[in-house]
């Protein structure tokens, strides 16, 4: 499957449970995640690779910095791993 069908359906997923979201082709930024969103308050920055894709340096710094400054950040690989994510973030 290619990354952007993943991208797709994550963000049909994210659109179904009422998230804001944003698709991400060229900001002015480099390294931004592919998916923005926002849901019950929350940013979310998702960034999706297929199973053998790998993030770059850039991406994984970004994706520190998003969950230090409080954010949830972090690479999925599936409208599964998304779903993990937004579950443990309505556990915390």
């Amino acid at each position: 499957m290619k990354e952007s069908d993943i991208q797709k359906k994550i963000i049909d997923y994210l659109h179904s449970i009422g998230a804001w979201t944003v698709k991400t082709i060229r900001c002015n930024k480099s390294g931004v995640p592919d998916i923005l969103a926002c849901l019950h308050g929350r940013f979310i920055a998702l960034e999706v690779k297929t199973e053998k894709g790998k993030a770059s340096a850039l991406q994984l710094r970004n994706i520190k910095q998003i969950n230090h400054a409080g954010g949830i950040a972090a690479i999925v690989r599936s409208v599964e791993d998304t779903k993990q994510i937004l579950k443990e973030l309505h556990n915390e």
